[in-house]
């Protein structure tokens, strides 16, 4: 975890005091239901759970220095606990295995990180939309390849970026269902010496599920899946960043980042105005994107479990989640402050002489009887005199100017086929579709 990148409550998920309070609970929870069914004395859970009402401070250093001696951080907690607690301490972790504890601590974090990317979700969701709809008719150019197709409005590029965000929304939300996930089932996952009863106990307690079946470890495709549906998010972060980062280019300058007062571009050159912000978010994505393979790689342990997998998620569980929660909140805050420039689209759409109506040319020319391949051959044919004087000619003058044309279309025909709104006429209806 980079501070740079790092937002307060996504952070204090992932502390270590965090982790250990997580630890507690599991084990003071599992304890009670013990106690419930007679197989541990009700006066140890009541011991726990008496010490942890009286707010107690964990102390990481302690529990490190009792680790650097056991080389075991689960009895290195315990052994704390117990240094707390006292004699009704030993009831603990009856029948339990370290993995119950991690993998469901673990799980916790995640769901936990979940609700919080879905936050931030919705929060870019609600900027993608309130733009959207202030741009909804804003004429601009539709590109293909980075080359002038034909035209769209600004709000179309915004609405699309929504429906891409909603559905990494849907995506999070199944990840979360499945990685909330709850092991309490001893060594090898038998259930050998503790009661599947406790573990729905513990399950309920902290708003997971029992996995149906664990091998001592709760099964890594279900990481795999969660770490995997970061890295779709990234990526669609990284689509919107470097749409905007193009957007900016001086030859293109039809939106740009927001430039705070005293912000400054370059050490060198006092002019520049860089993206720097949806440059950083490409950055954070690569990022993202690159913590999934690992997770994948995670899921084939050996027999019923080993601990390979251990060290990568103490690297990929707290990196992942707080660098796209990050990331989230950098992008809607970019389009929340987006400058937009409706002139300069304009401008750019105007650019190359109307070549942009091309298509509406073709399909006017061969409905008016030419085949295809005439029709195309004839609006090429004049397109490219337009596009070889760098937009200096006029396509519809050119057309109006050509017999095989003229032939068959009239002088307003064509002018209604140059008309701009024409190709806005479907936007409240694919509107409708994203926003409902």
């Amino acid at each position: 975890m980079v501070p740079r990148y790092a937002r307060p409550a996504m952070t204090a998920l992932w502390e270590p005091e965090a982790k250990y309070r997580i630890w507690f609970e599991i084990e003071a929870h599992a304890t009670q239901k013990l106690a419930e069914l007679g197989l541990v004395p009700p006066s140890a859970a009541k011991a726990l759970w008496d010490w942890w009402a009286s707010g107690p401070a964990i102390d990481v250093a302690a529990i490190d220095a009792i680790e650097a001696v056991t080389r075991h951080d689960v009895i290195a907690f315990l052994t704390w606990v117990a240094e707390q607690v006292g004699e009704e301490a030993r009831f603990m972790h009856q029948g339990m295995t370290s993995s119950d504890v991690l993998d469901t601590t673990l799980s916790v974090q995640l769901a936990r990180s979940a609700d919080l990317l879905l936050e931030d979700l919705d929060a870019l969701l609600a900027a993608l939309e309130r733009r959207a709809r202030e741009h909804k008719y804003t004429p601009t150019i539709g590109r293909s390849h980075g080359i002038h197709a034909e035209p769209i409005t600004f709000g179309l590029k915004l609405a699309s970026a929504h429906a891409e965000f909603a559905r990494c929304r849907a995506r999070l939300v199944a990840a979360r269902a499945e990685i909330a996930t709850c092991a309490i089932s001893g060594a090898v996952g038998t259930f050998a010496n503790i009661d599947p009863q406790v573990e729905a106990h513990v399950a309920s307690a902290l708003g997971l599920t029992p996995e149906p079946i664990s091998t001592q470890v709760i099964p890594r495709d279900r990481h795999a899946m969660f770490f995997a549906t970061l890295g779709v998010i990234a990526s669609s972060i990284e689509r919107l960043a470097i749409e905007i980062r193009h957007l900016q280019r001086t030859e293109v300058l039809e939106a740009e980042e927001y430039f705070a007062p005293g912000q400054k571009g370059s050490s060198a050159m006092p002019h520049k105005r860089n993206p720097v912000l949806t440059e950083n978010l490409t950055g954070l994505a690569r990022m993202v994107r690159s913590y999934a393979l690992p997770a994948m790689e995670n899921v084939a342990l050996w027999h019923e479990r080993d601990i390979s997998h251990s060290s990568v998620e103490r690297f990929i569980g707290p990196d992942a989640c707080i660098t796209l929660d990050f990331a989230l909140a950098r992008l809607t805050g970019v389009v929340d402050r987006l400058l937009v420039y409706p002139a300069r689209m304009q401008a750019n759409l105007d650019r190359m002489g109307g070549l942009v109506h091309s298509q509406r040319v073709l399909l006017a020319l061969t409905q008016a009887g030419l085949s295809r391949e005439d029709a195309y051959a004839i609006v090429q044919r004049n397109a490219m005199k337009v596009w070889d004087s760098d937009g200096k000619l006029s396509l519809l003058d050119l057309l109006k100017a050509d017999p095989e044309v003229t032939a068959v279309l009239s002088d307003a025909e064509l002018e209604e086929k140059f008309d701009l709104d024409y190709h806005f006429r479907q936007v409240d209806h694919i509107f409708a579709r994203v926003f409902g």
